[in-house]
């Protein structure tokens, strides 16, 4: 996800500039401490992120603005999947724009048993992936 690329970064900062422990922030997002500890992650394969929800919650209890989050400084078209919500005019409905948003992320976020799937693809042998692509019949 092109806009969440640096989001552990980011928010890892934006929690050392307040002087906020992730107990705060999971506390801000009514979420556990451990799930703030898998936004900050290093390793992307341990690494979620938060719901609409969270991120609206976060930005406007610390006053942060979205943009400081997410990675949307490159205006370049990339071929990648543009979310609506994320860009919207003053006669735009917020609410249904993050509705939309939301909806769109839950239709391309993995489930549990895909990440599973996933996971073992990537640590299988190369010999594996080849023959369960060819399966595929790709």
């Amino acid at each position: 996800m092109r806009y969440l690329q640096s989001f552990h970064r980011r928010l890892r900062q934006i929690r050392d500039k307040s002087q906020l422990t992730r107990e705060d922030v999971a506390s801000i997002c009514n979420v556990g401490e451990d799930r703030v500890a898998s936004w900050e992650a290093e390793d992307s394969r341990q690494r979620t992120y938060p719901g609409v929800t969270e991120l609206l919650d976060l930005c406007i209890r610390t006053e942060t603005a979205v943009d400081e989050f997410l990675d949307l400084d490159d205006t370049g078209d990339t071929g990648q999947l543009e979310l609506p919500g994320l860009t919207f005019t003053r006669g735009d409905d917020l609410s249904t724009a993050l509705k939309q948003l939301e909806q769109e992320i839950k239709r391309v976020e993995l489930s549990d048993e895909e990440a599973e799937l996933l996971r073992r693809f990537r640590k299988t042998s190369a010999e594996n992936r080849r023959m369960i692509l060819q399966i595929l019949g790709r």
